[in-house]
């Protein structure tokens, strides 16, 4: 989720209503068409080795610098896509085109900058700085409770009922959270590392929070791209420190930099709009729970970080527990 992916991005859970995920793109109810389904397919792969892409390029790069290089790429392969599908609508429909592209102005663009800021700044750099002291699997399943961040703070900000399955499904998560950060999902804990991925959970969720909102006004491929260019702008500071690692790093972990920028965030953020555009929120939202185990398979087979027993409980417990808040 950029690891997400991100996104994830489009929104990702299900607090976000039917009629936002309208707003932008037409519903097509077929939801077992091949194509549709590589797309979310390929949405879990990429945000799921996000993770892994992490861990592997953190050992030269630092948490700020990986976040800098990782949105270069990612707002660079955004721009191109824009650009081109801009061009390819005002070749077909150029009065519709122009409509339907318009930029925001004044309070909304600023809000999207905001969000850019948040979910492609923040996130990326806590989740960078907690993958340093954590494995990927503790990482990704610490990550996969910001849906129920979001549901709470539906409760506490939005003024949403609180329900009894809610309240098992926080407390079930947590739980599970609980278990994760004793013992360490390879078997040596860092608190460190743990709280840093909770804050990265943390940001997803207002992320998702203040798309939720932004989604009504744009389409998400627009909101996307100008979000990545606000994070990578909040990133700049970071520039000097990226110039310096990149001039020592070994190739490899470059490629895994820009590996980061260009399938999970901005490919990883497309298809995923692909997905919302013809399946509904609900259903959606069940391809993420996937992400967590596909990252832990990964993590596994090629960092060949093996998972504790009683993380693996833990980290059951964490995706149950979301479930169940989340789904009716």
């Amino acid at each position: 989720m950029s690891s997400p992916p991100m996104t994830e991005p489009a929104a990702l859970l299900r607090t976000v209503p039917d009629e936002i995920v309208t707003a932008y793109a037409r519903r097509d109810e077929r939801p077992r068409s091949w194509p549709i389904v590589a797309a979310a397919g390929t949405t879990v792969l990429l945000w799921a080795s996000a993770f892994v892409g992490i861990r592997f390029a953190g050992h030269d790069y630092s948490p700020g610098a990986m976040a800098l290089g990782r949105m270069v790429a990612a707002s660079a392969a955004l721009s191109v896509f824009v650009a081109f599908t801009a061009r390819l609508r005002r070749t077909r429909a150029p009065h519709a085109a122009t409509r339907r592209r318009s930029l925001p102005r004044g309070g909304t663009l600023g809000l999207v900058a905001l969000w850019g800021v948040a979910w492609f700044g923040g996130y990326n750099v806590a989740l960078n700085a907690a993958e340093r002291l954590v494995d990927a699997g503790t990482a990704a399943l610490l990550v996969a409770v910001a849906p129920i961040l979001v549901a709470v703070a539906a409760v506490l900000v939005l003024g949403e009922r609180l329900t009894r399955r809610l309240g098992v499904g926080v407390a079930v998560a947590f739980a599970g959270v609980a278990l994760i950060a004793a013992s360490g999902f390879t078997g040596h804990v860092d608190k460190v590392g743990v709280a840093l991925a909770v804050l990265s959970a943390l940001l997803y969720a207002f992320g998702v929070l203040l798309q939720k909102r932004l989604l009504a006004r744009m389409d998400a491929p627009t909101m996307t791209w100008l979000g990545a260019l606000a994070g990578t702008a909040a990133l700049l500071p970071f520039a000097p420190t990226l110039l310096t690692e990149l001039a020592a790093a070994p190739p490899p972990a470059t490629l895994g930099v820009l590996f980061l920028g260009v399938f999970p965030t901005a490919i990883g953020f497309l298809t995923w709009g692909y997905v919302l555009s013809h399946w509904t929120a609900g259903r959606t939202t069940a391809a993420t729970y996937l992400v967590p185990p596909v990252t832990v398979l990964l993590s596994w087979t090629l960092l060949g970080e093996v998972p504790a027993p009683l993380a693996l409980l833990g980290g059951a417990l964490c995706l149950t527990g979301v479930v169940f808040a989340t789904r009716r």
